[in-house]
């Protein structure tokens, strides 16, 4: 993650603190004044909603959270095989790159490789040949 982003992540995070704060001195303040209307008279309250001010921080600042949270991720990888494994043979090692910018350790290289050394991709005729050119020559390398 960049400055930036850390920066942005850190002021969300300071503006949500706030709002819970806020939120649970509002509480305890309406509990405060509910136990001290029963101690004076029998009279029922209702519940108290939470200010729209407070709601109102607690929505901004998780906003704020999430931006700088998407801001500091790095690119997405392409969803088509072809082109992720494109990129990952023109790149090598450096597609394989976490946020960390350290190398992952399941990177393998060619994701084509297993599927290049498969027998049904072998052409047996061209060692067919090979082999009765070989037996041919002498059996000499």
């Amino acid at each position: 993650m960049t400055w930036i982003s850390k920066t942005i992540t850190v002021l969300g995070g300071i503006l949500l603190a706030h709002a819970c704060y806020s939120a649970q001195e509002h509480s305890s303040l309406q509990s405060f004044r509910a136990a001290a209307a029963s101690l004076t008279s029998s009279s029922t309250l209702t519940a108290t909603t939470l200010p729209v001010d407070i709601a109102i921080e607690t929505i901004v600042a998780t906003f704020i959270i999430v931006l700088g949270l998407v801001s500091g991720t790095r690119p997405l990888r392409p969803i088509q095989w072809r082109v992720w494994a494109g990129k990952l043979e023109r790149e090598g090692a450096e597609g394989f790159v976490d946020n960390e910018g350290e190398v992952n350790k399941d990177y393998v290289g060619n994701p084509f490789k297993n599927l290049e050394m498969r027998p049904g991709f072998v052409d047996v005729r061209r060692q067919r040949r090979e082999f009765a050119e070989w037996v041919k020559g002498g059996g000499e390398k």
